[in-house]
């Protein structure tokens, strides 16, 4: 079942400024919940590493450092999700409406499910000969890497593939997609929106691999738009994640 019912805006009546507002007011209620995620994760993560990890009184430079190490990335994203998600909450319920409704949590049907991932191993499988044969492999040295033993792995399994699925999902496809979509971008629009905002979000890696961040975004945006369901996307965004955990390493 299309999404474009309810995902499109009113075209009659319908005023200019306030499809703005919609876009202005999605804009902003989605930097709020960043900035709650990274506050969270970052206080959450500095208290984890003095807890744990016997470090204190880092500098800037050196908590970036150990951010970007796999387990402690991952322990961010599960620390710091939940607040991100309770300021979309609050704003959907703010605004009177059902937060399920609003971010389309419905179940996918089989076939959807079936077809969804079936594009997606297509795709990571173009992706991964084109990069091959333009000898773009990435270096298996990165310090993502570095998930210090099995509980490190399980940690960092856990925040690449259910975590950042769910926070990515919620918030791109879900609340931002539904949001922009009612504003003057239309659907199209926001799928194209969201996946170039989703792109750019992944700081850690180079155009190259932005690029296919963003292609991806558009078919999760596919989807989402086709089945009316979030929860298709965060389980496509996971299978995808858990095919790279997975498949790389060597992880020390």
């Amino acid at each position: 079942m299309s999404d474009l019912q309810s995902a499109v805006p009113p075209a009659a009546g319908s005023a200019p400024n306030s499809r703005t507002w919609d876009f202005m007011e999605t804009l902003f209620v989605a930097l709020l919940a960043d900035g709650a995620f990274v506050l969270t994760g970052s206080v959450a993560l500095m208290l984890l590493l003095a807890a744990y990890g016997g470090t204190k009184n880092l500098t800037t430079a050196e908590f970036q450092a150990v951010w970007e190490q796999g387990r402690w990335q991952a322990s961010g994203i599960i620390l710091g999700t939940p607040a991100a998600i309770a300021v979309l909450w609050a704003a959907v319920r703010i605004a009177g409406r059902g937060f399920a409704d609003y971010l389309a949590l419905n179940w996918p049907s089989r076939d959807v499910v079936v077809c969804g991932f079936g594009v997606m191993i297509i795709l990571i499988t173009i992706e991964a000969f084109v990069t091959i044969k333009l000898g773009l492999a990435r270096p298996q040295t990165s310090s993502d890497l570095v998930v210090g033993g099995a509980a490190g792995l399980l940690t960092f399994a856990i925040g690449m593939c259910v975590g950042a699925p769910v926070l990515e999902e919620f918030l791109f496809r879900g609340f931002m997609f539904r949001g922009w979509s009612q504003s003057f971008l239309g659907p199209y629009g926001a799928i194209v929106l969201t996946a170039a905002l989703w792109a750019l979000n992944h700081t850690q890696y180079g155009w190259y691999e932005r690029s296919w961040i963003f292609v991806t975004g558009l078919t999760l945006g596919y989807f989402r738009l086709r089945a009316n369901s979030t929860w298709l996307t965060v389980m496509l965004h996971s299978g995808m994640n858990m095919a790279i955990v997975f498949l790389g390493g060597p992880y020390t």
